[in-house]
């Protein structure tokens, strides 16, 4: 377990946010390929700003962990600063990850996108931060996992 610094233990054992949100304004998946790793998001949104997230996540203690700080990031940001947070952010926000497990933060990145972009396509929004974004793109270069060398 010395690979895992005490903050990514913390979010791994005692996970924030978890769970799903019960008539969610919007839910972004996202899963990788290769690892199996499979992560839900799920988001209220009060006048652009997500009041609530919680997460279900399939897979390892970095991809938990990912989630748990993913979701306490964006609570209480409005939509455009939930959709600036990068996965170098998540990343730095648990201290940091071996680099075998940097996909998890890549993973949570991608799911708050994609829950943000379901609810702008319930609520026929656009925000600059979507633009491009795919929610059903395979990020391949991403996909690695401490499986491989």
């Amino acid at each position: 377990m010395g690979m895992y610094n005490d903050k990514v233990m913390d979010h791994f054992m005692n996970p924030h946010n978890i769970g799903e949100l019960e008539n969610p304004d919007g839910i972004g998946t996202y899963g990788s390929p290769v690892c199996g790793d499979m992560m839900q998001i799920s988001i209220r949104v009060q006048d652009e700003i997500i009041t609530d997230a919680k997460f279900k996540t399939f897979g390892c203690g970095s991809a938990i962990a990912s989630s748990s700080v993913a979701t306490d990031m964006i609570i209480g940001k409005t939509i455009d600063q939930a959709l600036a947070i990068t996965n170098k952010q998540i990343i730095d926000e648990l201290g940091g990850l071996p680099a075998v497990k940097i996909h998890c933060s890549v993973l949570a990145d991608h799911a708050i996108k994609a829950a943000i972009y379901d609810f702008a396509q319930k609520n026929g929004k656009i925000y600059a931060g979507l633009e491009g974004f795919d929610p059903n793109e395979d990020d391949e270069e991403n996909d690695t996992c401490d499986t491989e060398e």
